[in-house]
């Protein structure tokens, strides 16, 4: 569905730059219309002159085209593009989009696009993996833009293939196919989501709590990919770190008693709602007013067991209402998410296992299989805002 589309692809200093012109013949090929823009160091890597020929377009760098005062617009240019691809995208430019410095063509023309943008990002491991590389991809999701990375493998010096850039066929795939779904409709356009995400905190004493490792990217992404769908959504979130658009209504909590009222109070007016938070099972019976010292004796916690926030929306639950369920499971996972499936009246569950690698708490990666009493459909690892896209589809199916 690229035919006749207009893309403006940004290209930044990094060794990948050269790929940039696979990516223009792909574009090309499906019949789309190309726009370079290229930052100063990105001409390090890869001539204008070159990407010029490809596109048949003068190839943007500088707000001043010539020393007359002719200048180019990046405001033009956001209003023109259908979408905005940055591959290669290097570290430096993933800053300058999270916290908006306006120092180059590229970056101003990102501020002022209202085109969806992609993002391909293009670096070594070690800068990938870095907290403020990752805090700045969380940023710029965020922001409601589109991350295309690498969904797993392994280089040839065995470390894990994260960083490098995604094939210029699969990039422009994943353009394609945002732009088909688009085009042809907005598909949960006039529906109201309530997602709950990651964890909640349930307190011992004023400074310790029992919780568990769940980030939210899960939940956030199926957030942001209900957003691009058409859908009104209310993400109730456990204490994360995660950011997401101003466009959809988030509601901060701590507890289970806080998300369970919060859910409750949503989902009478919701047309779904997606369970994704990591939810604690039990809480303190009491909780101390005051910090627990140390004593040589043991300490003994009695628990109790917290509100079953899916099995009671089960229950509320009316026709044409749909309820997706989250199951982690640690052994005899299909087993246990068939009987998650009855208790919760879920229409379908979306389990994941502690035994697949990188796939659960605070990973990019998951590694699903929906559950559900058609049967069961299980998936390839891959990037959670993938994974996302695969379990809205399976929902939109059934509203």
């Amino acid at each position: 569905m690229l035919q006749g589309k207009k893309i403006v692809l940004g290209i930044t200093g990094s060794i990948a730059a050269y790929k940039s012109c696979l990516i223009i013949r792909q574009l090309i090929k499906k019949g789309a219309e190309v726009q370079v823009v290229i930052t100063p160091a990105g001409k390090e890597f890869i001539t204008p002159i070159t990407l010029s020929a490809l596109t048949h377009k003068p190839v943007v760098s500088e707000f001043f085209s010539q020393r007359d005062g002719t200048w180019n617009s990046h405001v033009d240019l956001g209003l023109w593009a259908d979408a905005m691809l940055i591959a290669p995208c290097t570290a430096s430019t993933l800053g300058k989009m999270a916290n908006g410095i306006a120092d180059n063509m590229l970056i101003t023309t990102y501020l002022s696009m209202k085109a969806p943008v992609f993002v391909a990002p293009a670096m070594d491991l070690d800068m990938y993996s870095h907290p403020s590389t990752q805090h700045n991809l969380d940023t710029i999701r965020g922001y409601g833009n589109r991350i295309i990375e690498p969904a797993s493998g392994f280089l040839a010096s065995g470390l894990e293939g994260k960083g490098r850039m995604e094939e210029p066929e699969l990039i422009v795939d994943a353009l394609d196919a945002y732009i088909d779904t688009t085009t042809t409709g907005h598909d949960l356009q006039g529906k109201r989501i309530m997602i709950t995400a990651g964890p909640t905190y349930e307190k011992i004493d004023p400074v310790r709590f029992i919780g568990n490792y769940s980030s939210g990217k899960m939940g956030f992404a199926l957030a942001e990919e209900c957003l691009q769908r058409g859908a009104d959504i209310t993400l109730i979130a456990g204490p994360v770190h995660q950011t997401c658009s101003e466009k959809i209504h988030r509601i901060d909590v701590e507890s289970c008693e806080e998300m369970y009222q919060a859910a409750l109070k949503c989902f009478a007016n919701s047309d779904a709602a997606i369970l994704c938070a990591a939810v604690a099972d039990f809480r303190p019976d009491s909780v101390a007013d005051r910090k627990i010292k140390r004593k040589d004796n043991d300490l003994i916690i009695r628990l109790k067991p917290t509100h079953d926030i899916a099995a009671t929306l089960g229950g509320m639950k009316k026709d044409g209402q749909r309820i997706v369920a989250f199951a982690l499971e640690t052994n005899d996972e299909e087993t246990n998410a068939q009987r998650k499936l009855e208790k919760k009246n879920a229409d379908f569950i979306v389990l994941n296992s502690t035994r697949n690698p990188g796939t659960t708490f605070q990973s990019d990666d998951n590694q699903i299989t929906i559950i559900s009493k058609e049967g069961r459909k299980a998936y390839d690892k891959k990037p959670k805002t993938a994974v996302a896209s695969d379990i809205i589809d399976e929902l939109v199916n059934r509203l």
